[in-house]
C-alpha cells in the first residue's frame, strides 16, 4: 500500500479541535499528498482538475483549499467514483428513494481514519466508557443480514464506546422492510429507567421526537434515566420542513420527559459521502475538527462566502484514499462562524445547518426514514 506519511500524521492527531500554524502546515501537506495520490490512482480525477485550470504547478503551491474544485455529493447518487483501493472495498449506501441512493467505497485505511476521528472526539467529551455497560435505544434500521446502510453501520460502530447490556431498535425489520415501532421504543425506555443503567440513545431525531410525543399523548409520567445517559443523534427531521422541531425544543423535552440534562444531548453531522464527524459542542454548535476544513458557497455562483452568509456546505478532508472524495460540495445549506463566536472554548470554526437545498428527488437518508412515521 502506498505510504502517505502526511495524511497518516494528520489523521493521527490526538486533539480533535487543535488550531495552530503547525496543524495548518500538516493539513496543507496532507492535502497536497492526497491530491497527487488521486491524480495518479483515480481515473478521470486529474482530467477533472485540468478542466478546472489546476495544473500540477498550481497545485504544488496551493494552501487555500477552498479553491480546489469540489466533487458534488449528488454525483455519488449516479455512479461510484473510485481509486484502485476502492475496487474491492467496503460499500456503504444512503437510504435514498426513487433511485437516489448514494454509494461509497471505503478501504481499510479510509474507514479506519474516519473511525479514529470519532474515537478522539468521544475521548475528548468523556463518552468512551469501556467499564460502564449501557442499554441502547437505536433509532435506526434493525439490520437483516449484512449491514451496508451507512446510518445502521454508524450506529453499530457507536455502540463500541460502552459495553452493550441490551439494545432495542425502533425501526423494526418486518421481513419486507422496516417500520417504526413507537410502543416498543416507549417500553424499552420504561424498562431501561427501571434497570438503572446508563442509556445511550442513537439515531434519527425524528423518531425520538415522535416517541416523546406518543408518551405525552398517552399521559405517561416522566422517566428518569441514569444521569450519565447520552443522546447522540444524527440525520434530519421529517420531509415537511414546516413541522420540524428545533433542537432546543427537543432537548428541553428530553429533560422534562426523560430527566436528561442538556449537556448530555448532542447531535452529530456527517453523510455516507463524507463521514468525517462534526459533533455538537456543549453549546450545540458543529465545530470543524482539525482533520477538516469548511466553507459556505453561494448557491448561484458557488463563490466562497464570508462568515455569516448562507450557502452550500463545502467540506474538505484528506482522509480518504478509496475515492477522490476529499473535497465535497453538499446539498445542505449552512452558515460558517468563527471559533470565538461560540464561547465554548474550542479553537476551530463552527457551522450552523439551515436545511437541505434541492428537489423532492434529492432525498436524504433521514427523509426516507421519516416516511415510516405514520401520523394518524
Amino acid at each position: 500500500m502506498t505510504t502517505l506519511s502526511h495524511v497518516e500524521a494528520l489523521c493521527a492527531l490526538e486533539q480533535p479541535y487543535r488550531a495552530d500554524a503547525e496543524c495548518d502546515r500538516l493539513f496543507d501537506a496532507a492535502m497536497r499528498e492526497l491530491v497527487d495520490y488521486h491524480c495518479e490512482h483515480s481515473p478521470g480525477y486529474r482530467r477533472w482538475l485540468e478542466q478546472n485550470g489546476f495544473t500540477p504547478e498550481r497545485l504544488a503551491g496551493l494552501s487555500d483549499w477552498s479553491q480546489l474544485p469540489p466533487i458534488f455529493a449528488n454525483y455519488f447518487k449516479r455512479k461510484l467514483l473510485l481509486s484502485k483501493t476502492g475496487e474491492d472495498a467496503l460499500e456503504l449506501t444512503s437510504s435514498g428513494t426513487t433511485g437516489q441512493k448514494s454509494r461509497m467505497r471505503y478501504d481499510e485505511r479510509s474507514i479506519g481514519a474516519a473511525q479514529r476521528m470519532v474515537d478522539r472526539i468521544f475521548d475528548h467529551y468523556g463518552w468512551n466508557t469501556p467499564q460502564q455497560p449501557c442499554n441502547y435505544l437505536l433509532l435506526s434500521y434493525e439490520p437483516a443480514g449484512a449491514i451496508t446502510l451507512g446510518t445502521a453501520y454508524t450506529d453499530q460502530f457507536l455502540c463500541k464506546y460502552a459495553p452493550v447490556n441490551r439494545a432495542v431498535y425502533a425501526l423494526r425489520h418486518n421481513g419486507k422492510g422496516n417500520e417504526f415501532d413507537p410502543f416498543g421504543a416507549i417500553r424499552a425506555l420504561q424498562e431501561f429507567a427501571a434497570e438503572g443503567l446508563p442509556v445511550r440513545i442513537l439515531g434519527f431525531p425524528a423518531f425520538l421526537w415522535f416517541t416523546l410525543e406518543r408518551m405525552r399523548d398517552m399521559g405517561l409520567p416522566p422517566l428518569y434515566l441514569h444521569p450519565e445517559s447520552l443522546v447522540f443523534l444524527g440525520g434530519g427531521w421529517k420531509t415537511h420542513a414546516d413541522k420540524a422541531i428545533s433542537k432546543a425544543e427537543l432537548y428541553r423535552r428530553l429533560g422534562e420527559q426523560l430527566g436528561l440534562p442538556d449537556v448530555r444531548c448532542r447531535d452529530g453531522y456527517g453523510s455516507v459521502e463524507h463521514p468525517v464527524p462534526y459533533v455538537e459542542c456543549p453549546h450545540h454548535r458543529f465545530h470543524v475538527p482539525s482533520w477538516a476544513r469548511a466553507w459556505a458557497r453561494d448557491t448561484a455562483t458557488l463563490a466562497r462566502l464570508p462568515y455569516g452568509e448562507a450557502g452550500f456546505l463545502h467540506l474538505v478532508s484528506p482522509y480518504i484514499t478509496s475515492s477522490p472524495a476529499h473535497s465535497m460540495l453538499l446539498s445542505d445549506l449552512a452558515v460558517l462562524h468563527p471559533a470565538e463566536s461560540c464561547g465554548c472554548g474550542l479553537a476551530t470554526d463552527w457551522f450552523e445547518l439551515l436545511g437541505r437545498a434541492g428537489t423532492s428527488k434529492s432525498r436524504s437518508c433521514a427523509m426516507a426514514a421519516s416516511e415510516l412515521i405514520k401520523e394518524s
